[in-house]
């Protein structure tokens, strides 16, 4: 082992800087296919977090469609996505700074659809027989009320910017889609306090000759049925996820009813954080390609008419954004080797082309990089939670003899969410410096069937919390992680689970908080609409539940947290306020606890620019550090 130095986990030196991982990686979102080119969003940290629009001809030439400032992004529900449609060479889309609809034809400049005010959109769907567009849109005009969804139509037609309701009267809509003959809608509303994973209603319009809903009925979905991307067929018969047999599979409705298309006990959707999901698309010989989970990994495969599913070989094990269009498709795939990527699948042929990396990975660098390995973890209450382990990994480095690593628990948000195996720099700068990794589907993550997002329903900041310290004592039983040096760290709601551990339990020496909930009540009076009333079933509905809040509230239990945290937040965040970060920070130096906290100006929930995604991981190492320090090491 000549040339490899001996030093404790966790103080490697890496190649995988921070500047790396901020500044060569970018995120590729919402893709889409229209007249031979293929279009796609990219959010580019290294612009300030702008999220560009960019087209690929046939000839394999790629170009953003805006210059900068523009950038492309909803914030309906503040999570936002569906943030584009295109027909033709025109581009419609809602920028990130008026929120207003605009149009760009290409190499035109971009022309307003709406009048500026308070108004947001999302989920465009193009009404190429009335020359308009169908929209999502949230009106936040009046201060004093929650913000009002409806369903519109934008006027195309010159002069234009005509803004009719179609749709109206529930608290949330999504997903409307237009049939092939232009007959028909199709779209998803729920009700507080219903998120769209827990109860949707897919209903069913036509559309008459001024472009007036008519005749709405309900055709599925309802108390305790999620359905999610409603999608009509190229010869107009309706397809949906539901989860009704307590896993999100595909149905059609046809003479009046549903039918179950492929039953099987694997998720073919996703929780519908954000507009313009979609796991399915149509082929041009009639079969459906769709990826779907199966205990937490991605799979693509084809059903055909009969409603029997093969299996398509890929080599990839987290799929999202499939997008079909005649014996094409395009989707966003990751696999332990591989980033995210945007992918061109031949359907014909089964071969699959990387159009665009989200990160330029070098052969030198991938000499660093580990890999991930399942774990199946039984906890405190008997039930499994799944999760990735990464060990420590450095050509450069080997541990003392008998030495064990630190471990960091990551935790996701959500907490209806879910982490897959995919290649993230992120993961490989702190493994390739001796820390292990591992990432934790606890009991209420996506994935696993409904029941198993269940389990947090009552029980948040329990199930979660425990899961993470049986997680941790599983790894040190199995020696591959030192039982002094456990570390927690989430954002969001995961960054509330970590201050769970942290105020409740013993088993973590530190925790990281990125924008983490401490007072639960105070979340409920100063969050957003889409998540006002989330807590009504993970905690209980208020005011007969006021008490429990407070005691499943961190800030409330301050005086138990012995173990230093950092904290990381956004200053305009709207989903969790900055004030739930000071409030605990401000608690804790009451009481000496060490502390670390990072205010990041203009970032908002989940930081997009690259000097906030520097900044932050090389604060974090120097916090692990000065915890992890023994013997006069330094990082």
């Amino acid at each position: 082992m000549s040339g490899v130095e001996i030093a404790e986990y966790g103080f490697w030196k890496s190649p995988i800087t921070a500047e790396a991982v901020a500044g060569e990686s970018i995120r590729i979102q919402e893709p889409r296919i229209e007249g031979g080119s293929i279009y796609w969003l990219e959010m580019r940290p290294r612009e300030r977090g702008r999220s560009a629009l960019v087209r690929r001809d046939r000839d394999g030439t790629a170009k953003d469609v805006l210059e900068s400032p523009w950038s492309v992004r909803s914030t309906v529900h503040e999570y936002g996505g569906g943030a584009y449609a295109v027909a033709g060479r025109t581009a419609y889309f809602t920028d990130a700074f008026e929120r207003r609809a605009h149009a760009v034809r290409m190499g035109a400049e971009p022309v307003s659809l709406t009048p500026a005010g308070l108004w947001r959109y999302a989920d465009f769907v193009v009404d190429r027989r009335r020359e308009r567009l169908v929209a999502v849109r949230e009106d936040h005009c009046d201060p004093e009320r929650e913000a009002e969804a409806s369903i519109v139509g934008i006027d195309l037609r010159p002069p234009g910017g005509q803004v009719a309701v179609l749709v109206s009267g529930a608290d949330f809509y999504s997903n409307p889609c237009i049939s092939p003959d232009g007959s028909r809608i199709c779209w998803l509303q729920w009700r507080h306090p219903n998120m769209p994973w827990d109860s949707t209603e897919l209903w069913v319009g036509a559309l008459a000759g001024d472009g007036a809903v008519e005749h709405a009925r309900l055709v599925a979905g309802g108390p305790e049925e999620s359905v999610f991307q409603p999608e009509w067929s190229p010869d107009g018969v309706l397809h949906f996820v539901s989860d009704r047999t307590g896993y999100w599979n595909l149905y059609r409705w046809s003479g009046g009813r549903a039918t179950l298309l492929h039953g099987r006990e694997a998720e073919f959707g996703q929780p519908q954080w954000i507009f313009g999901q979609s796991t399915y698309g149509f082929a041009s010989d009639g079969s459906i390609l769709s990826s779907y989970c199966e205990q937490g990994r991605w799979r693509l495969g084809v059903i055909d008419e009969r409603g029997c599913l093969s299996r398509l070989e890929s080599p990839f094990t987290q799929i999202e954004s499939v997008v079909v269009n005649g014996i094409q498709a395009v989707l966003v795939a990751a696999a332990p080797t591989r980033p995210p990527e945007l992918v061109r699948l031949d359907l014909e042929a089964g071969e699959f082309e990387t159009l665009r990396r989200s990160a330029a990975v070098s052969d030198d660098l991938r000499a660093y990089f580990t890999q991930p390995r399942p774990m199946l973890i039984e906890s405190q209450d008997g039930e499994p939670s799944h999760g990735h382990y990464y060990p420590p990994r450095n050509p450069d480095f080997v541990a003392p003899s008998g030495e064990k690593p630190p471990l960091i628990v990551r935790l996701h948000g959500g907490p209806t969410a879910a982490v897959g195996d995919g290649l993230s720099l992120t993961t490989q700068f702190w493994t390739s410096r001796g820390f292990a990794i591992l990432d934790l589907n606890y009991g209420g993550s996506t994935g696993f069937g409904r029941a198993y997002r269940e389990r947090l329903n009552g029980q948040w900041g329990i199930v979660d919390r425990l899961d993470a310290e049986a997680a941790a004592r599983h790894c040190v039983r199995l020696g591959l992680a030192d039982a002094d040096r456990l570390i927690v760290k989430g954002g969001s709601a995961g960054g509330y689970s970590v201050l769970c551990c942290l105020a409740y339990g013993t088993e973590f020496a530190a925790g990281a908080s990125y924008y983490g909930i401490g007072n639960l009540l105070d979340l409920v009076r100063s969050t957003h609409k889409f998540e006002s009333r989330y807590l009504d079933r993970l905690i209980g509905p208020l005011p007969d539940s006021a008490a429990l809040y407070e005691e499943r509230s961190p800030l409330h239990a301050v005086d138990r947290v012995t173990s230093p945290v950092a904290f990381f937040q956004g200053s305009i965040d709207p989903v969790v306020p900055k004030d739930q970060t000071e409030a605990m920070v401000e608690a804790l130096r009451r009481r000496s606890v060490p502390v670390t906290y990072y205010l990041f100006d203009g970032e908002s929930h989940g930081f997009k620019r690259s000097r906030t995604i520097r900044v932050a991981l090389e604060a974090e190492l120097a916090f692990y550090c000065t915890v992890l320090l023994r013997k006069g090491v330094r990082c």
